[in-house]
């Protein structure tokens, strides 16, 4: 007599869970080590990775209150240590911490007349390609700013030629020393539409406005048309 249906799905269900639990048996009897093991692993990983980022957040809070201390005493002129003081947070993993060492660093460094040490900063952070972009364009400013005398023309436009674009928060001060540097190459129509450009910039601060429309003016470029909207804001 055949077997009902039923009873064939049964038995057949039957064996399938028990070659499953075998095969599972058997999978952990010769795996079950290297698992226990990669599942230490990983959570060590883990913890580790957490209390390095707990370590880091923590040095970083302790440097951010000795930069704080260290401007504190730049305010109240107690600069005699400062430079090593600065010098020390120079390597931190906090950007804002090290670019605020670099560029604090600088500016000490000028108070001596220390241009070399200043100038040197600057192009440190400039050059840091894993810093933020906000703070290498400051850099880049104020370092070309200081070395304009002993750049060439064509350093200082190809320097600035990112920063010296209308929308750029460093428009105006980029763009100032560009159209200086073509003057210098006597490329005097170059130089007028830059400035006026800057007369015309809204953003841009009122006195390099006004400066503009009287450089622009000496070379031909009328941008007085900037100047009414320039004395309602004085």
């Amino acid at each position: 007599m055949a077997v009902p249906t039923d009873s064939n799905e049964t038995f057949l269900r039957e064996v399938d869970e028990n070659l499953r639990r075998d095969q599972l048996r058997d999978f952990f009897r010769d795996y079950g080590r290297w698992l226990a093991l990669a599942l230490v692993l990983f959570l060590a990983a883990v913890g580790g990775w957490i209390y390095w980022q707990e370590q880091r957040n923590r040095k970083s809070a302790e440097q951010s209150e000795q930069l704080s201390a260290i401007f504190a005493d730049i305010g109240a002129n107690k600069t005699k240590d400062v430079p090593q003081r600065l010098k020390a947070l120079e390597d931190s993993h906090s950007d804002i911490v090290r670019a605020s060492a670099l560029l604090a660093g600088a500016v000490v460094a000028l108070q001596t007349n220390d241009r070399t040490t200043a100038i040197a900063k600057y192009q440190e952070l400039a050059d840091d390609g894993g810093m933020a972009q906000p703070y290498r364009d400051v850099a880049v400013i104020r370092g070309t700013a200081l070395q304009f005398d002993q750049l060439k023309p064509e350093e200082v436009i190809t320097r600035l030629q990112d920063l010296a674009k209308p929308g750029n928060p460093w428009f105006g001060s980029a763009a100032e020393m560009t159209a200086m540097a073509y003057l210098k190459q006597n490329k005097k129509a170059e130089a007028g539409r830059l400035f006026a450009a800057i007369a015309a910039d809204k953003t841009v601060p009122t006195s390099l406005r006004s400066r503009a429309v009287q450089i622009a003016g000496t070379l031909g470029i009328d941008a007085s048309a900037s100047l009414p909207a320039i004395e309602q804001q004085d």
